[in-house]
């Protein structure tokens, strides 16, 4: 995909201040707009319409590359690595699904910012478990919500806490949490021979912005979407247990089904697990024809 020169932060150019003011000048497309972009580029291969593509998501890269600051990398390298992974999207997007690009494209940003910092992180080996992926890209937030800032090891209530909302063993979170040596002051040097700042220069604004809201918003749209077709394999006393079992505020007992359809309890439990079998298989087959690279790492 050929496209004009984009904004940079490498080497000498732009600083984040100023990069972040000039890819907010791009701006955001309209819903049809957007899918007219798509057209053009899937059916004509438009350069134009491609750059548009781009340049109105660059504030979706730069969010989300934020949140990957405190690895010590630059951020402008992981910013690029973000575009990267923005143009792949772009590049593949396939605007009849029915969903916008913003939520097709953050699995590209993300998988190509984790995989750059697999990559420069000698400490991390590429044939780490996916677990220990989740683990090391994870870890920093886990502590921080359980406010377990302290140096070295951390408590073992604290560290069964992490271990069991992660999913890998407390021997993993206690490796992994010495590996990348613990949390310092926040106003220790990021690191001892550069001028990269603070900590406490690296902490994330959680607020979300407009760009996370849509993608938020794009996302439920496109799982529901995805329910919906899948209830499609589902024969009427499925749907209709899966319905008031898995999707009702208040859920149905197994006692009020089993009367309402003159069968047993257990025969209810039967149908409500082969009614979610059947539900998730179709969901992931769904996800897949969408070629989204969930699979390629553990998400952030």
């Amino acid at each position: 995909m050929a496209t004009k020169a984009l904004p940079t932060l490498n080497g000498g150019s732009l600083g984040l201040s100023r990069y972040l003011e000039e890819i907010r000048k791009f701006p955001m497309l309209e819903p049809n707009e957007e899918y007219m972009l798509a057209k053009r580029w899937q059916e004509h291969e438009d350069s134009d319409a491609a750059e548009k593509l781009v340049t109105s998501h660059l504030r979706l890269v730069a969010r989300i590359a934020m949140g990957y600051r405190g690895y010590g990398l630059p951020i402008g390298e992981v910013i690029s690595e973000g575009n990267v992974g923005l143009m792949q999207a772009v590049k593949r997007f396939e605007p009849d699904k029915g969903f916008r690009l913003a939520t097709y494209a953050m699995w590209w940003i993300r998988a190509s910012i984790q995989e750059y910092i697999l990559r420069s992180w000698s400490l991390v080996k590429m044939g780490t478990t996916a677990a220990q992926k989740k683990l090391f890209f994870n870890l920093r937030r886990a502590k921080s919500q359980l406010q377990a800032l302290e140096d070295g090891d951390m408590k073992p209530e604290t560290v069964k806490k992490i271990a069991t909302k992660l999913g890998v063993s407390e021997g993993d979170v206690i490796s992994m949490n010495r590996r990348l040596g613990g949390d310092a002051s926040l106003n220790a040097p990021l690191r001892a021979d550069s001028e990269s700042g603070e900590w406490q220069d690296w902490l994330v604004d959680d607020t979300p912005t407009q760009e996370d809201r849509l993608v938020e918003s794009e996302e439920i749209k496109q799982r529901r979407s995805y329910l919906t077709s899948a209830m499609a394999v589902l024969n009427d006393r499925e749907r209709r247990v899966f319905e008031a079992r898995r999707l009702s505020e208040d859920p149905a007992t197994l006692e009020d089904l089993s009367t309402e359809f003159g069968v047993s309890r257990e025969r209810i439990r039967q149908i409500e697990v082969r009614a979610f079998e059947k539900v998730q298989k179709a969901v992931t087959a769904s996800a897949k024809r969408e070629e989204l690279p969930t699979g390629r790492l553990a998400s952030a």
